[in-house]
């Protein structure tokens, strides 16, 4: 009797079976996704930065001389933007009300491609704004990457900004400090296409799981659980639903047969 309830309640309810089947497949999927979260490690979606972050948007510049310079030689005039940002990060620094500006030495998986040439060992440096970066405003952040040749993966960082600004809980390994003579080339990060005058230099950025902060075990069991307790309410509401309309229809079909039955007693007494 119940089945046959449903399936007259289905066929002149379209809506309601519409929004049953919506909440039945949100149910089952919050289900396989408790199962998928409890069975593999995840990163921390309320990490908005990491390490990968930083040398994926570092990636997507060009670092290019002046125009009357090359890849063997320092930069001297400097350009005027870098002259502008230097003035900017004195100010930065001696601000009593910005946060400690902090330098870090890591060895990251950064690769370099020069435009013309090759190099044994390569050093640049470069000042930009964390804008930049995606980290935050206007704030200043020196870099000097230095590559070794033969050493096509990883690179050498040295990074100076705000200590807010950077990923503090899950750093790349320290880079041995090797002491040379050659002073850094002065460079300066465009994003767009450089001229053919200029000597540019591209840098690649490999994914390093490693530096991607995950959930902790206990952050995991507390998102799985709560994946369930909804998952547990929707199929609740499935249920309610589903009795609602087999309760619904057998009352209407009662009070039909009733008043057939009373209208035969009426014809009958006639």
């Amino acid at each position: 009797m119940g089945v046959t309830n449903l399936r007259e309640y289905i066929s002149h309810n379209p809506p309601a079976v519409t929004f049953f089947l919506c909440l039945m497949t949100l149910a089952i999927s919050f289900i396989g996704l408790s199962f998928y979260s409890y069975s593999h490690i995840l990163p921390n979606p309320d990490t908005s930065k990491d390490w990968n972050h930083i040398l994926s948007s570092l990636s997507q510049f060009q670092l290019c001389t002046m125009d009357n310079t090359n890849s063997s030689e320092l930069v001297s005039p400097v350009p005027s933007r870098l002259v502008e940002q230097e003035k900017d990060r004195e100010t930065l620094v001696s601000s009593p009300e910005t946060s400690t500006v902090t330098h870090l030495h890591l060895k990251v998986p950064l690769a370099v491609t020069a435009s013309s040439g090759s190099f044994n060992y390569l050093s640049l440096q470069t000042t930009m704004e964390a804008k930049q970066l995606n980290l935050g405003d206007k704030e200043i952040v020196n870099i000097t990457i230095e590559f070794q040749h033969g050493n096509s993966t990883y690179s050498c960082l040295t990074i100076r900004a705000p200590q807010h600004l950077l990923p503090m809980r899950l750093l790349p390994p320290k880079c041995p400090t090797v002491e040379r003579n050659t002073s850094p080339i002065l460079v300066e990060a465009r994003n767009q296409l450089p001229s053919t005058s200029e000597t540019c230099y591209s840098l690649h950025s490999t994914y390093e799981p490693t530096l991607t902060v995950m959930l902790t075990k206990e952050e995991q069991s507390v998102a799985v659980q709560h994946l369930l307790e909804v998952s547990v309410c929707l199929l609740g509401v499935c249920f309610l639903l589903c009795l609602s309309a087999g309760l619904t229809r057998s009352f209407s079909r009662n009070y039909h047969w009733n008043g057939l039955e009373l209208q035969n007693d009426q014809l009958i007494d006639n």
